[in-house]
């Protein structure tokens, strides 16, 4: 069972760049995923999703690119036998963005909650795949995602909700350097995935201490840039 004490869901809820996912995309993870012990599948197939409110299993390949289905959660994953919402995890990051945006969204979240579950219950009324099918590796896209993110994150937005005034000098140097990151990012997700087999938690844990690692060593490099 994965819930957020495991390694690869607890790096979803720190990295602040999952937040582009979570708040933009609409890419959700549950609060609980159980996992198959075959380790001869791949991971989409040996996941299973247990809705809280009618008890019904869901194969983890409902919500795949497959069947358009893995973007667009934002309230969180849609149940179609019972027509709840699946509890899911919520990045920091997001927390903190959207505590500080309460009074735009507030007063459209009932509004637009109701439409999406709408939408929800059309797409799932249509037939969904549930066969594993290899998916096109997107690590390079989705890394560059990130380091956008963590562009306007750090270099925009963190300094203006400081009181800090934004020079040409640290855009320019903060979009190499965040594009690096991106890589990075993107690569070391790109090694999770390909991981399987054995001692998947002890190889997500040192790849996400691998990448977090070397994020933190080019902000060092991005600020001493800076302060020169």
């Amino acid at each position: 069972m994965w819930s957020w004490k495991n390694p690869a869901v607890l790096h979803w809820i720190i990295n602040p760049g999952l937040a582009f996912n979570e708040l933009v995309l609409g890419q959700r993870i549950p609060k609980i995923t159980l996992i198959e012990k075959d380790s001869t599948k791949a991971l989409a197939e040996r996941s299973f999703i247990p809705c809280p409110h009618c008890e019904t299993l869901h194969s983890g390949l409902k919500w795949t690119p497959q069947n358009k289905t893995a973007f667009k959660n934002w309230f969180g994953l849609y149940c179609d036998n019972c027509g709840k919402i699946i509890p899911c995890l919520t990045n920091l990051t997001s927390y903190i963005i959207l505590g500080l945006t309460f009074p735009i969204w507030f007063w459209f979240k009932n509004k637009w909650k109701v439409k999406w579950l709408e939408e929800q219950k059309v797409k799932f009324s249509k037939p969904l795949n549930l066969t594993y099918s290899k998916p096109k590796s997107q690590w390079l896209r989705a890394g560059l995602f990130f380091g956008v993110f963590m562009f306007f994150f750090m270099e925009v937005l963190f300094p203006l909700i400081k009181g800090e005034t934004l020079t040409q000098k640290g855009l320019l140097i903060g979009v190499p350097v965040w594009a690096v990151a991106g890589v990075i990012s993107g690569f070391t997700m790109k090694i999770i995935n390909r991981r399987k087999k054995l001692k998947l938690n002890k190889i997500l844990w040192r790849c996400t201490q691998c990448g977090e690692s070397a994020v933190r060593v080019l902000c060092r490099i991005n600020n001493r840039l800076k302060n020169r």
